[in-house]
């Protein structure tokens, strides 16, 4: 399956994504051929909220 690549706001300065209902793929766009970090949709999510500064200890 070919996966669709976005960067957009503050995750563009890390580099793209690429999202399915089973996984988050990541990579850096200065090697878009490289490997790319795989996380879950949770995980991800919960990646966004600590970076936005969301208090995760509740």
């Amino acid at each position: 399956m070919a996966l669709c690549w976005w960067a957009a706001g503050a995750i563009a300065q890390h580099g793209p994504v690429a999202a399915h209902p089973q996984a988050v793929h990541i990579r850096d766009s200065k090697d878009p051929d490289g490997p790319a970090l795989t996380v879950s949709p949770a995980a991800w999510t919960r990646f966004v909220a600590f970076a936005a500064g969301a208090d995760l200890t509740a």
